[in-house]
């Protein structure tokens, strides 16, 4: 009987609303990762300066911020399929809207508006899935769900430089807003799980800024946040002013190292508990780092790539599941929302501030710095533990 108990389990993660879950997530995230890289062209096409490419960027961060404390108000009252299509349906329209701009101040306009949609559906994709996946296998589940997320870091900057090469920025946006809407007609096809008795009793739930119960997983994500924001900003700098030139292939390795480690991070997980993953994972960030201040050759580089993408890999998920499981069924918006902000944050603020430092120093400074703030982050769990069993 346990047995088949079991097997049922491991059936029902692989159900279909999981895998259209997981396909659209990584489709929204594709074009996120598409307009990265291109939509500053468009900018300086359209005469804005640095200025206004940095205020572009911020606003649409920002907006995003700003509506996810509103989810659980609005899963309240509207069901979250119907705002997850919404929020798809937000990007779709304001992506292809961006040709439509005859200047910065309406590209600012539509990008607060994506913004908003991107907020919605990044907050309730996690959700659904969550709500998709068998509790006792919620590590391993999220796990998967995040590598759609992690394949389109890899490519997505590609494939947007090659289809803006190939068909300039028309055809970049309306190949965007195509990628899109097929994400929205996967989503409408997500099937919701009957709710279950704690959230049917509770018909009202308060508005939080910042879910407390998820404060310190949020600011440990937030921390990793600062160690991503400064592989995404300067890791291409870094690279050209020590000599290397692998750097596409630097991001191709994290993302593959990140999915080969979900394949048992999450297990673990589930198995042993959140430590198990956090602490090894922290170790592996920051000796990854380390390793890239010391690389004086591509091959090194790489390697460093490998350890930082095994680190990364892990503890995305791992922080993730923690915050929804510190949370009950009805409040996983409020637990998502306070995750993902923080992370913004770490990424966002991180790089405005490790910028500073690049600029008065070195970008090895930054990286220095990084490592610091990682062996922080572990001094924070080992107290948090200690307090814990006191």
């Amino acid at each position: 009987m346990e047995t088949k108990v079991i097997v049922a389990s491991k059936a029902s993660l692989w159900g279909r609303s999981f895998l259209f879950i997981m396909a659209a997530n990584a489709l929204l995230f594709m074009v996120f990762e598409m307009m990265l890289p291109t939509l500053p062209l468009f900018v300086s096409h359209l005469g804005g300066g640095a200025s206004q490419i940095g205020l572009v960027t911020g606003v649409f961060m920002f907006s995003a911020i700003l509506i996810r404390p509103f989810t659980a108000k609005l899963a309240a009252r509207i069901d979250k399929k119907y705002l997850l299509l919404i929020g798809v349906a937000i990007c779709a329209g304001t992506t292809g809207a961006y040709y439509l701009s005859s200047g910065t101040a309406m590209i600012l306009i539509f990008r607060i508006i994506h913004g908003l949609g991107f907020g919605l559906a990044t907050t309730y994709f996690a959700t659904l899935a969550a709500e998709n996946i068998p509790k006792e296998r919620r590590g391993e589940g999220m796990g998967y769900f995040g590598v759609g997320e992690t394949v389109a870091v890899s490519v997505g900057p590609l494939i947007g430089m090659s289809v803006l090469v190939k068909h300039d920025f028309h055809g970049l946006f309306f190949s965007g807003m195509f990628i899109l809407l097929l994400a929205l007609l996967m989503a409408a096809f997500v099937s919701r799980k009957p709710q279950v008795p704690d959230a049917a009793e509770h018909t009202e739930v308060p508005f939080k800024l910042i879910e407390k119960r998820v404060l310190f997983p949020a600011l440990l994500i937030m921390l990793v946040g600062v160690a991503a924001g400064s592989i995404m900003s300067f890791i291409a700098l870094y690279a050209a002013e020590k000599g290397f030139t692998t750097v596409a292939w630097f991001f191709f390795i994290v993302a593959f190292a990140s999915f080969a480690v979900r394949l048992v991070s999450g297990k673990i997980f589930d198995r042993l508990g959140p430590g198990f993953v956090l602490v090894p994972s922290a170790v592996f960030i920051g000796a990854g780092i380390w390793l890239l201040t010391l690389a004086g050759s591509d091959v090194m580089f790489l390697f460093s790539a490998v350890v930082y993408g095994l680190g990364f890999g892990a503890v995305f998920p791992a922080i993730q599941t923690w915050c929804i499981n510190l949370v009950g069924e009805y409040e996983h918006e409020n637990a998502m929302a306070s995750f993902l902000n923080f992370f913004d944050l770490g990424i966002g603020g991180g790089a405005m501030l490790l910028g500073l430092v690049a600029s008065a120093f070195s970008y090895e400074v930054v990286y220095y710095i990084v490592i610091a703030i990682m062996a922080v982050y572990l001094l924070l769990y080992a107290g948090y533990m200690r307090k814990k069993r006191g």
